[in-house]
């Protein structure tokens, strides 16, 4: 099924963004996604945006299946380890496993490029051709 009207769409993108912020500060700063989502949800504006509902499943989420997640991108990331990656990298590529792997709603190429379009806004120029070519050796993984 696909993700539906286009403003469904830029609310998942928004969400996914804000995953993104959080999950990135749990990374730098070790601390449990967990616990940087409560301080995040603090600091932004009341009442929260509705689309932080679907950012609170996908910090959580990731979160929950961290291992599993992490041990397919660092299968599949031919030539880097998931340390080395940089870290917009790695959260953008944790979030797009975990839909790829646990929202059935959400299909496969809707995952893969919404990944791809944060890193052409938010990390290195190499950045989207490396998730596109990680995410779908995942996909094609995933489906099999």
């Amino acid at each position: 099924m696909a993700e539906g009207p286009k403003k469904e769409r830029l609310a998942r993108r928004k969400a996914r963004k804000r995953a993104l912020d959080v999950l990135f500060e749990a990374d730098l700063r070790d601390l449990p996604p967990g616990q940087v989502l409560i301080t995040y949800l603090d600091r932004i504006a009341k009442p929260h945006p509705e689309h932080m509902g679907y950012a609170t499943e996908l910090i959580e989420g990731v979160a929950k299946n961290l291992d599993r997640i992490d041990e397919l991108i660092a299968s599949y990331a031919e030539g880097w380890t998931i340390d080395r990656m940089p870290t917009v990298d790695r959260n953008l590529a944790r979030i797009a496993v975990y839909e790829l792997l646990y929202v059935p709603d959400v299909d496969d190429p809707v995952a893969i490029t919404e990944a791809v379009e944060l890193a052409k806004e938010m990390s290195t120029d190499d950045s989207p051709r490396f998730l596109n070519g990680l995410l779908d050796r995942i996909a094609a993984f995933a489906t099999r």
